[in-house]
């Protein structure tokens, strides 16, 4: 019977202690959804029909409309490709370009999935205009400048016109 209730006091003491003490404080992190492609299809075509841009939709989700298709070297995703372009958001806003008469180069496999699917289309010399659902774009992250303002929206669809000068 000693037993018993010896355990029984045990039992209580460590359930006592257990409620009374306080949960470690954890931090929860809400990791960003980008959202499904699909539901960007309309704004992409709806941009397309008003900007007079004929695309065609691959199996990635992405339109494009290839406007000059090169004669050059097509570029893998190892590539470094030089390039001029300009990139919008739907809307109009123009959020990034290359300066008049300047070129940027860009490792390939380091750019957003939309352009390591739609640099490839063409070839050095070409031209291309890219519908990115924002899946394939900045996502649910985004894009911010150097103080934190965000040039594009979270989840946010863009397009870019693309000049492809060269490949290696």
């Amino acid at each position: 019977m000693k037993n018993v209730f010896l355990v029984c006091a045990i039992v209580a003491s460590v359930i006592s202690v257990v409620s009374c003490s306080k949960a470690p404080e954890t931090s929860v992190t809400v990791a960003c959804i980008n959202k499904p492609i699909q539901q960007d299809s309309t704004a992409l075509i709806n941009f397309a029909n008003a900007n007079n841009i004929t695309v065609l939709k691959d199996v990635y989700g992405l339109y494009s409309q290839i406007i000059t298709p090169g004669a050059g070297v097509t570029p893998t995703g190892s590539s470094i490709v030089q390039v001029t372009y300009k990139g919008t958001l739907l809307n109009g806003t123009v959020f990034d370009s290359t300066a008049t008469g300047a070129t940027a180069s860009f490792n390939l496999n380091q750019l957003i999935p939309g352009w390591q699917i739609g640099i490839p289309k063409i070839k050095a010399g070409g031209r291309i205009k890219l519908l990115v659902p924002s899946a394939l774009a900045y996502g649910c992250k985004g894009a911010k400048n150097a103080a934190g303002a965000f040039i594009i929206p979270e989840n946010a669809p863009v397009y870019f016109d693309i000049n492809l000068i060269s490949v290696q």
